[in-house]
């Protein structure tokens, strides 16, 4: 055999086992992520008797009454649409008004500009901890504590320093002429930004979604010093209470922590290409 065939030979099986590796290595992933979820999913099924019994085997008698009392106790019928409205318009909230901020910053210049970016960047360092006190003092002073719209603010308030970051990044890249030719024709910012802008910043967008859905949806410290009525309160505060006296009802727990767990699986499997596309985009975009 020639050196040139041994060449090709051994770059073939080195490429072979590269991708077999690859492979591997993405298939062991994908197990170590997935069965934390097979397993809660498993044991919501089984009484706690059963499940001290075997923790790792499958449910000998499979029951739902471990749903219908997680669904009971934890009043999941009233903090599912809590869930649900908190996230939805928080989500468009900050997506709307970080597309419009990224706007101003990107393509209107002034001397405000970069003070007032500087501003919301900062809010980028802040953590949640550390505003929990003022935020508690602020909503009781304005008078709007234990109101949806308290939990609404503070939600987009707190979304707000990333979203407006990514989307003045964003809008950055789009050309300024298309800008410039809309202002000549006579187009005032604000059709601008709607027909122009909005459009072309749907993979930005996307990305605000993604990260917004899933931290508002879990979201706990917050709304737990913003509201004290159960009507007013969301999911994971629900699932919480499963902490005290269910503590050693395992069945319920792990019920409940599957109810809060399923919309947002379902909401990965239904939109995953445009969560994907939208990912991907942003990230070439940027």
């Amino acid at each position: 055999m020639s050196e040139e065939h041994k060449t090709t030979f051994w770059g073939a099986v080195g490429g072979k086992a590269a991708k077999s590796l690859a492979y591997a290595v993405m298939a062991l992933f994908s197990v170590m992520t997935l069965y934390p979820i097979f397993w809660l999913a498993m044991n919501s099924f089984k009484t706690t008797r059963e499940f001290q019994v075997s923790q790792l085997g499958f449910p000998v008698a499979p029951t739902l009454a471990n749903y219908k009392g997680a669904w009971e106790f934890g009043e999941f019928a009233k903090l599912f649409p809590n869930s649900l409205i908190y996230t939805a318009l928080s989500t468009l909230g900050i997506i709307f008004f970080s597309l419009l901020a990224g706007f101003a910053f990107a393509k209107i210049r002034s001397k405000a500009t970069a003070p007032l970016y500087g501003s919301f960047i900062i809010g980028i360092l802040l953590t949640i901890q550390t505003l929990m006190i003022p935020l508690f003092l602020e909503v009781n002073i304005l008078g709007i504590y234990n109101t949806r719209l308290a939990v609404l603010l503070v939600y987009i308030g707190a979304g707000l320093p990333t979203g407006i970051y990514l989307a003045t990044e964003f809008i950055k890249g789009i050309p300024s002429a298309l800008v410039e030719s809309a202002r000549i024709d006579g187009a005032g910012y604000w059709r601008i930004f709607l027909a122009i802008i909005t459009p072309m910043a749907v993979p930005v967008a996307t990305t605000l979604a993604i990260l917004n859905i899933t931290g508002i949806w879990n979201e706990f410290a917050l709304i737990n010093i913003l509201v004290s009525r159960t009507e007013l309160k969301s999911l994971p505060l629900g699932i919480f209470k499963f902490s005290g006296s269910l503590s050693t009802d395992y069945g319920k727990q792990f019920a409940a922590l599957v109810i809060g767990m399923v919309p947002m699986l379902a909401f990965y499997v239904v939109f995953r290409k445009q969560i994907t596309k939208g990912v991907a985009a942003g990230a070439i975009k940027g």
